[in-house]
């Protein structure tokens, strides 16, 4: 490489390093045109030093080759608090002046960006919506290379770099990444470069990959299906040299891959063009592995002493190369002189005076290797997908709408129902490539299998005669690992598409971190202006609690509900519709939404039609309404109890209790309410969904027994409504933790949920009953002692239960 060229690049990383420190330590004099003294220095130090003058030079350097081969890049940066190295990059390129203009790139808009970071009111410490170019929260360690992928699924010509630190690589999420590769396309995708930066340490403790011999390095990534490209030192010049070498090697592969692939000339530099899969769906295809049809992607392993470039020793106790460098390592700047010393020393053996002039703007030097415009790092409109976002091809849902003469004449498997309209998207969306679908190898199971008429699943590994739907080119993905399903989609949705994460209710739990992260950033998000509204994450949460009677105890929790709604209220829904029409009703406005995290939990087993598609629409739109034809009030007079449910077994114990009220207490002016909005049921004020005091009395009534059958855990009910005046009257069944192997309708009694045990809770709490229908109320628990007798002897259950069908 050329002298001036390397000349550049070191500025540039001078630049950034400066930067760096001075966000960490300076309140003002930020280009220390005189003595720093203790009133420059913040108050309270915060930030991390130690991983940023690595996340520099990966910067400095994806700036050249970016410029060098006109590439559209971004890049995903893993390491925990590396904002003091993001942050300055993008103020040099000018991106965060174009994003927040009172932060000029001159002196004032220096001491500006110095002042705000990790201060109040200012902004965060790592990497967050906040920054121009990001798409990950720099908190979230353990998955930058699943959201790299996912940023790169059906971007064919995007390149996404992700630096990975070594105290990330030793998490449960990025150990399972490395297999990404076997899941991306070079034809339709875009390209992922690995960075693995070793620096060496965590908080306080060695890294694990660090200490490993090189040679056992190479081979565990290796084994990975990655070809790994070394470069290690402490000398700037040389691993600026090996650097720029490594990424021009890296690239040229990448050119080569893609060209093979799409059989076409990808420009020689790393940008690709799309093509048609030489793959089709279904069986067959070419073998895995190097040499036999799985591209071999570079990586580059990254090798540098944490806390390059700052203070070797401090106190007389090592700091560069160690651990101690990992935050502040001078951290009694405004009352230690020799600390004050020297941080001037520190800061002044970047040469400012060469990389800033008079006026404290970056110089020609500096800036040589910068892209412009939409290829700056920070300013790719893929880094905010809102700009690049378009409305998914909804179709019409009467098209798949079940037919509904009458209440509880017919069955159908709502989820099976879904999966053809899901098909229709899949299929009209073939060309733009916008829409996919994850799970962990449960699609076929959770009844989404008409997904595979429209495309197979992604697969670029080794395939077998005996295997079925797998293809190159398809964008169903599956693979046993929900950290690897959340972090593709969530990759997916930030950079501008749409999707769906279908997986059984009780291990979604895994991710629970992992939605929380994306829940703070939408909301994070939807307070910047210049943040575009994305595509909503949407669940679908099947194979449920009450129809895991084949998997029993291990498979049964509901709580991801109760998780979800701990979380910012503007940014999560949670439905639960009872039949087909009503889930296709919801998963519509889902796929339609932005800027949500939308929770929908519905059954794959036959269930019963309640709604027709009218009916469903407009009870969706509600949210929770009136039965009226389930109920027995008639519009006479108030009830005397409110049945209320929400979920799709709870619904059909609330009517079959019903239909037994009907028949044994025919003079009981009973309401049944059906909740889809599980939000509907908080205060006006305390969610967007909430209902007005006012109605919510309207439809629970203020002083009659309510009896709710719920589908998860009973005191999410009385959390949410526990400011109503009604409250003391309402009494929750649920889920309580009572699983095992058994039969679909032993699990209900076993928790209580049964409609035998509702026909009784009314006869307990509406006043005067219990004495009137004690003979009522008998037979009800009669019937529980039959149902015990009977499974035990039969393994099924009692024919009145298995054979019950609606005939209000």
């Amino acid at each position: 490489m050329a002298k001036d060229r390397m000349a550049a690049l070191d500025a540039h990383w001078r630049a950034a390093n400066y930067l760096a420190v001075g966000q960490i330590y300076l309140l003002g004099n930020p280009l220390l045109t005189e003595p720093l003294k203790p009133e420059h220095i913040k108050p309270r130090l915060l930030g991390h030093w130690g991983t940023s003058p690595g996340l520099n030079l990966v910067h400095t350097h994806l700036n050249r080759v970016v410029v060098e081969r006109d590439l559209d890049a971004i890049c995903v940066w893993g390491p925990g608090h590396g904002g003091p190295a993001v942050l300055a990059n993008s103020w040099l390129e000018g991106s965060y002046t174009q994003t927040y203009p009172d932060v000029t790139r001159d002196a004032s808009g220096m001491e500006r960006l110095f002042r705000q970071f990790s201060f109040p009111g200012g902004v965060p410490s790592h990497v967050a919506p906040e920054t121009p170019g990001s798409l990950h929260e720099g908190g979230e360690l353990g998955y930058s290379l699943a959201h790299a992928y996912g940023a790169a699924f059906d971007n064919p010509d995007l390149l996404v770099t992700c630096v990975i630190g070594d105290g990330e690589a030793e998490t449960g999420p990025l150990a399972g990444s490395w297999h990404s590769n076997k899941f991306l396309d070079p034809v339709h995708d875009g390209a992922v470069l690995p960075v693995l930066h070793l620096n060496g340490y965590k908080i306080a403790n060695p890294t694990v990959l660090a200490r490993l011999p090189r040679a056992e390095l190479d081979e565990l990534l290796r084994g990975y299906g990655h070809d790994p490209i070394h470069v290690s030192g402490d000398d700037p010049r040389r691993v600026h040299r090996e650097l720029a070498k490594a990424m021009d090697q890296a690239l040229d592969r990448i050119a080569e891959i893609q060209q093979e692939a799409r059989g076409g000339s990808t420009g020689g530099g790393g940008r690709g063009q799309s093509g048609k899969a030489r793959s089709g769906r279904g069986r067959g295809g070419t073998g895995g592995g190097a040499g036999s049809g799985r591209a071999r992607w570079p990586m580059i392993v990254l090798r540098t002493p944490k806390g390059w470039t700052g203070p070797a020793e401090v106190d007389g106790e090592p700091v560069e190369g160690t651990w101690r460098s990992h935050q502040v390592p001078l951290a009694g700047v405004r009352e230690n002189p020799e600390h004050l010393r020297q941080l001037e020393a520190w800061l002044r053996s970047y040469r400012p005076e060469e990389l800033f002039d008079a006026e404290g703007r970056p110089t020609s030097l500096v800036l040589d290797c910068v892209p412009e415009g939409s290829r700056r790092l920070g300013a790719n409109p893929h880094t905010n997908g809102g700009l690049l976002l378009t409305s998914l091809p909804l179709p019409d849902l009467d098209d798949f709408a079940v037919p509904v003469d009458k209440p509880g004449a017919s069955t159908h498997e709502p989820t099976r129902v879904l999966g053809g309209m899901l098909a229709r998207v899949m299929a009209d969306t073939s060309e733009r490539r916008n829409f996919r679908v994850v799970g962990p190898d449960e699609t076929e199971s959770n009844r989404l299998g008409a997904l595979y008429e429209a495309t197979g699943k992604a697969w670029q590994a080794e395939t077998l005669d005996t295997d079925e739907h797998l293809a190159r080119d398809g964008r169903v993905i599956e693979i046993l690992s929900e950290h690897l399903c959340q972090g593709w989609l969530e990759g997916y949705l930030l950079t501008g598409r749409h999707g769906l994460f279908s997986s059984y209710e009780a291990f979604v739990h895994i991710v629970d971190s992992m939605v929380n992260q994306h829940i703070k950033w939408l909301k994070t998000s939807r307070e910047l202006p210049w943040r575009a509204p994305l595509a909503s994450l949407n669940y679908l949460l099947t194979s449920h609690v009450w129809r895991q009677d084949h998997n029993g105890f291990s498979h049964q929790d509901p709580g991801f509900v109760d998780h979800v709604l701990n979380k910012s209220p503007e940014v999560v829904r949670v439905y639960l519709p009872p039949d087909a029409n009503t889930l296709l009703s919801v998963a519509d406005h889902a796929l339609r939404s932005r800027d949500h995290v939308n929770v929908i939990v519905a059954g794959k087993q036959p269930c019963f039609d309640w709604l027709s598609m009218e009916q469903a629409r407009a009870h969706c739109a509600r949210g929770a309404g009136i039965w009226e034809w389930a109920g027995t009030e008639n519009g006479n007079r108030e009830p005397d109890v409110v049945l209320a449910c929400a979920g799709d077994v709870p619904t059909q114990e609330v009517l079959a209790a019903a239909a037994l009220l009907r028949t044994h207490l025919p003079d009981l002016a009973v309401r049944v309410v059906n909740v889809v909005d599980i939000a509907r049921l908080m205060p006006q004020g305390e969610h967007p969904h909430g209902m007005a005091d006012s109605e919510y009395d309207a439809l629970f009534t203020a002083d009659k027994p309510v009896i709710f059958a719920y589908h998860g855990y009973p005191w999410l009910i009385h959390r949410l409504a526990y400011r109503r005046t009604g409250h003391a009257n309402l009494h929750v069944r649920g889920y309580k933790e009572s699983g095992t192997t058994t039969t679909p309708f032993d699990m209900v009694v076993r928790n209580s949920l049964d409609r035998y045990r509702l026909v009784m809770d009314v006869i307990d709490r509406v006043p005067g009953l219990a004495v009137r229908a004690a003979a009522v109320r008998q037979r009800m628990t009669d019937v529980h002692t039959r149902h015990e007798a009977w499974i035990r002897e039969h393994g099924t259950d009692l024919p009145e239960v298995a054979e019950w069908t609606w005939s209000g």
